[in-house]
């Protein structure tokens, strides 16, 4: 059989092909390939909807309440090279020198310059909730609503052992947006939290974080202190605004940062700044119970020394003349170990319950002295205002008045007849004690119908005094001639 040539060219082409060609390769299994990642579930969108639409909800409803806060205030407060106040110096260690100075600047003497803070409006009559730092020293404040609309305010009162402060917007036109305010006490750690205010002149800046934690105390920023921390972010010009729950009711009012850390801010618990409010309102000042005692933790080796265990109480390191602790028969080295009935834990919580009592009333003190339980009943004072105990760190200069406890020589010299008292040696020109009429040889009798002998007994008695409040008293002059006169606080 023959093959056409045609037939063995295309086979020989078919060889030439299998032999040049290599065959193909077995094909490898191919390596699995991840799963592509599912779209969310419609439940999880929905959920992240509504966590987004809680932040919308909460800023549009509380924004309009948060108001921005500008302060003049006297430069001469802060003199240049001259010693800062103790509370400045805790601001500036939480702040930080350099963002301090830049909302606090230090001034020059005579001079006037500007302060901002926040505040939030939370009461439909222009009252204000903000910071005691933020107004200190004002001679002007002016709040700035987010509409715009601006108002003087005055300054109700302030507390600087809470750093709290409450402002009244002055002839407010129209209704003002005002804040809800919940409860401190139902917080708990893990919880959102939403702080809002004017930092580095932002205006209403919202931001968002948890609470981190409850009732921190030793924070050093005031006397009073169970402050809420936060890591929603809070700078210098956010004090005195709203700390917000997810109801769009504030928890807090913000105070300070610590400016060495990230995420770590602190405000004052609704719940005490509520209090703080109602009785500036209401009294002009707030009122608190006072034993009259210095205290301090005991560390491991003041324990040991004094054979208590290291958490047994605090230890009175002062007992002051003629308090409330000295009456009843308290003494410096005494462990205070209950209070109340209750245990005491530590300086903070003796300071809260004692402040929380009403002046007047009696409370039973269990002690340890000399390794010994002992139980004294104590008639709780009323705290003395923060220029009463000012006053009693700087001498016997009282509004005005030069004091010393009269002695029979002294009443000799004077032509008196009266043996106790307080005789006054100088009366300071201008003053409360001048405008009442009292001189220099003056025996200052009563006070208020109640006798004085001391100093501390008359700062008592005027300390109770609100800014132009009056009152009473009971002179005796040269020749023995006795007289009232009526004294009257001044107003700031």
């Amino acid at each position: 059989m023959t093959i056409p040539c045609r037939a063995v060219a295309v086979l020989f082409l078919l060889v030439l092909l299998g032999v040049l060609v290599p065959p193909a390769p077995a094909q490898q299994p191919r390596a699995p390939q991840p799963p592509r990642p599912a779209a969310p579930a419609a439940d999880s969108q929905r959920l992240l909807r509504a966590l987004e639409d809680a932040f919308v909800s909460v800023a549009d409803r509380a924004t309009p309440s948060v108001v921005n806060v500008s302060v003049k205030v006297k430069r001469e407060t802060r003199p240049e090279g001259g010693g800062a106040p103790e509370m400045e110096e805790r601001f500036r260690e939480f702040f930080g020198p350099e963002l301090f100075e830049r909302f606090f600047p230090r001034r020059a003497p005579r001079d006037e310059g500007r302060a901002a803070g926040s505040g939030v409006l939370v009461d439909p009559r222009g009252y204000i909730l903000t910071n005691n730092h933020v107004v200190e020293n004002a001679i002007e404040i002016e709040v700035r609503l987010s509409d715009d609309r601006k108002f003087k305010a005055a300054l109700v009162g302030r507390d600087g052992r809470t750093d709290l402060a409450v402002l009244k917007i002055e002839n407010p036109a129209g209704p003002l947006p005002v804040a809800d305010l919940g409860d401190s006490d139902r917080l708990r750690v893990g919880q959102w939290a939403i702080a809002i205010g004017n930092p580095f002149g932002l205006d209403r800046t919202v931001t968002a974080g948890i609470i981190s934690a409850t009732g921190r105390t030793h924070v050093g920023l005031a006397t009073y202190e169970a402050f809420i921390q936060t890591d929603a972010s809070i700078n210098p010009g956010n004090s005195g605004g709203p700390l917000l729950n997810l109801d769009g009711r504030v928890v807090g009012i913000n105070t300070a940062i610590v400016s060495s850390g990230q995420g770590i801010g602190f405000a004052i618990p609704i719940n005490m700044a509520r209090d703080i409010m109602t009785q500036l309102i209401n009294r002009g000042k707030v009122v608190r119970g006072w034993l009259g005692i210095g205290i301090q933790d005991l560390s491991p080796e003041l324990a040991a020394g004094f054979g208590v265990k290291e958490d047994a109480g605090v230890l009175v390191a002062d007992v002051m003349k003629d308090g409330p602790a000295a009456a009843a028969g308290l003494k410096p080295g005494d462990v205070i170990v209950e209070f109340g009935g209750s245990p005491i834990k530590d300086v903070p919580d003796l300071q809260k319950r004692v402040a929380a009592m009403e002046p007047g009333r009696a409370a039973p003190v269990k002690v340890m002295r000399e390794k010994k339980t002992v139980t004294v009943s104590v008639k709780i004072g009323e705290q003395p205002t923060d220029d009463a105990m000012e006053a009693a760190e700087g001498g016997d200069e009282i509004l005005g008045l030069t004091v010393e406890p009269l002695t029979p020589e002294t009443a000799q010299q004077n032509r008196l007849a009266a043996r106790s008292g307080l005789l006054v040696t100088e009366v300071a020109a201008g003053s409360a004690g001048a405008a009442a009429g009292i001189k220099p040889g003056d025996a200052i009798l009563e006070v208020n119908r109640q006798p004085v002998s001391d100093a501390v007994t008359f700062r008592q008695a005027v300390a109770a005094l609100k800014p132009g409040e009056s009152v009473p008293v009971y002179l005796q002059r040269g020749g023995g001639a006795n007289e009232y006169v009526v004294l009257t606080a001044p107003r700031p």
